[in-house]
């Protein structure tokens, strides 16, 4: 080809030039964490389909309509990605994995090392067939537990555990919602669609190299981090003031009582006499003998005490006075710590707003979160607004703390293992067999079998409508759609075909292999820094540009997109799970890249060798 020709070729129009803008702006807007991914994929949306409404594409036989941006809401692969959430979500309601979750935390007592390499591959298995979130959340209270009655550090289990789920979802078709969208987008472009099981041994052999890695080295590379909030001595008391006829409170309105304490006391109930229980109005008049029942820390009690001139005993115990013979005591008391999550009630509000409190009858007394100072204990923490990785430390009667564990949405992790478990959890597990075996054995495709799921796991009342509809993510469900609308964009201007020639120009004289090995790693890159479906879904149709180019098969250039998008081991911001474990774990940012550095090298050199003796360029 002459040179002038290539240059021609190689000149994008101004619209292919706009959307290659936008999508670097895009990526780099997905990195910034205080920018809500949501947000970054509306502002996507409405610039594809404001500036084409504006500025109409038609060039030589492509033509790209504004309204075209918009089909990633109906597109399969979406589809099949919420139908998946939902049908998972049933499992983790029902407390479908209880019986292997009660198995592994009684095998860790023992047998320590083995129990570890037992619940890597377990979890890494599991995750080629469903979402590794649930899979993540089940497992973190488990390993919490076995942390506390062992004395084995959380963090030498917690990052190992959920890399492995990460190396397992890339081993099917619906390991996870990226191997969907490069899929779906692959077939979209002209490729033959991937069966659930094409690239299933490559990841085996692979994922054996990485599994040994993460159980044999991983835990050394981990300095023994304490959990954030891993103090488990009881801070806040319940206990009663009682009020004699020399106290300050004797005579006064509840409003002046408070106003005492600079309205510090919060006071639950008062009592007078032995079944009278009088209405908190403030201007409710406090007498002689009446019990003022109140939670606080003991440095609070006693300063309330004293302020108010009267006489402090614990709620069970109204016969003797606190004293160093009877202190403060939290018998019936239980800590427990509270991992916001995306599906959790307490997401994107406040305490206050969710009148936490007054609907779960705990005290929160800290919030912790990754990377941020902490508020101080009690001060101003019921107007924090809560997100995704917050750890929360309550304080409450164990039946309180029953009810909040058995909760839907809520992940708490308080050292015991009991998980929730309702007699519909056989069913939901036969539901989601059904669903992977219909789309293995090739019966149904995956996208009409977890719809099929979603149907049944309704019918027989294993979710309600509400928990359904909340099992879907709405920032999930947004990058997709902003990310095939960015893919749609690319393709039909030739932005795609751009920027694949120059990176086979770039690189002119390497062999495919070499390059096939070179994609793989920028998407690795990119999963760790902007979103994984937004790289994957933006690489694949390069992917496939390059190989035309080449004269190779697409197949192995798209499995690089794959592989390298699920290569989210180094940075906690890579993968929502990583920003639980990072929590959970009390690990640092340098934690995540000195463990899951080395593990991105492995993956991506294992690999390198493996695609091209499987799949032919």
């Amino acid at each position: 080809m002459p040179e002038q020709s290539l240059m021609n070729e190689l000149t994008p129009d101004p619209h292919a030039v706009a959307v290659m803008v936008l999508t670097i702006a895009a990526l780099a807007l997905f990195a910034r964490e205080k920018i809500p991914m949501e947000a970054t994929s509306l502002f996507v949306l409405v610039a594809l389909v404001l500036g084409f409404q504006l500025f109409p594409y038609v060039a030589d036989e492509r033509t790209l309509d504004p309204a075209d941006f918009l089909l990633g809401f109906g597109h399969e692969a979406l589809i099949t990605i919420c139908a998946l959430m939902i049908v998972g979500r049933s499992l983790e309601t029902t407390g479908a994995l209880e019986p292997l979750a009660v198995f592994m935390a009684r095998s860790w007592s023992s047998h320590p090392s083995m129990s570890l390499l037992i619940t890597l591959v377990l979890v890494a298995v599991l995750s080629a067939f469903m979402n590794n979130t649930p899979i993540v959340v089940m497992l973190l209270p488990i390993l919490v537990s076995v942390s506390i009655r062992t004395g084995i550090s959380a963090s030498a289990t917690l990052m190992p555990m959920g890399m492995a789920t990460i190396i397992g979802g890339s081993g099917t078709t619906i390991g996870t919602s990226t191997n969907l969208l490069v899929v779906s987008v692959a077939e979209d472009l002209g490729m033959r669609r991937f069966s659930m099981f094409d690239f299933t041994l490559p990841v085996l052999i692979a994922g054996t190299i990485g599994i040994l890695y993460l159980w044999l080295i991983a835990p050394r590379l981990l300095p023994k981090r304490t959990a954030p909030l891993a103090d488990t001595s009881p801070l806040v008391f319940d206990a009663l003031i009682y009020v004699q006829g020399h106290s300050f409170a004797n005579g006064k309105s509840l409003s002046e009582v408070l106003a005492r304490t600079d309205n510090r006391m919060k006071v639950s109930r008062i009592q007078r006499g032995e079944d009278l229980f009088i209405v908190k109005l403030p201007t409710a008049t406090i007498r002689e003998g009446d019990r003022l029942y109140v939670s606080d820390t003991a440095e609070n009690l006693k300063q309330y005490e004293s302020l108010l001139g009267a006489t402090l005993h614990n709620v069970f115990d109204v016969e003797h006075p606190v004293s160093e013979e009877h202190p403060l005591s939290t018998e019936g008391q239980q800590l427990a710590e509270v991992v916001v999550t995306e599906n959790s009630p307490l997401h994107h509000t406040t305490l206050k707003q969710a009148r936490f409190a007054e609907r779960y009858q705990v005290v929160t007394m800290a919030i912790h979160r990754a990377g941020a100072s902490t508020p101080p204990i009690r001060s101003g923490l019921s107007d924090v607004f809560l997100q995704t990785g917050d750890v929360l430390l309550v304080q409450g009667a164990r039946e309180h703390i029953k009810a909040l564990k058995e909760r839907a949405g809520m992940l708490v992790l308080d050292g015991t293992v009991d998980l929730p478990h309702t007699r519909k959890a056989p069913v939901a597990l036969c539901i989601f067999f059904l669903v992977v075996g219909a789309a293995a054995t090739g019966i149904l495709p995956i996208s009409v079998s977890a719809l099929v799921g979603v149907a049944l796991v309704l019918l027989t009342g294993c979710l309600s409508w509400r928990t359904a509809a909340g099992s879907l993510s709405t920032p999930v469900i947004m990058i997709i759609v902003a990310s095939l609308a960015l893919g749609i964009g690319l393709s039909r201007t030739g932005g795609a075909d751009f920027l694949a020639q120059v990176m086979v120009n770039s690189v002119s004289g390497l062999s495919p292999a070499v390059m096939m090995s070179g994609l793989m790693l920028l998407m690795a890159v990119l999963s760790n820094i902007v979103s994984h479906n937004a790289a994957a879904v933006i690489g694949t149709p390069i992917a496939i540009r390059i190989a035309v180019e080449l004269g190779a098969s697409p197949e192995a250039f798209v499995l690089a997109v794959l592989f390298g998008a699920n290569m989210g081991f180094a940075t906690p911001i890579a993968y929502q799970t990583n920003v639980l474990i990072l929590n959970a774990g009390g690990y640092k940012f340098t934690d995540f890249l000195r463990v899951g550095a080395p593990l991105t090298l492995i993956m991506w050199i294992a690999f390198s060798l493996l695609v091209p003796n499987f799949f032919a360029l």
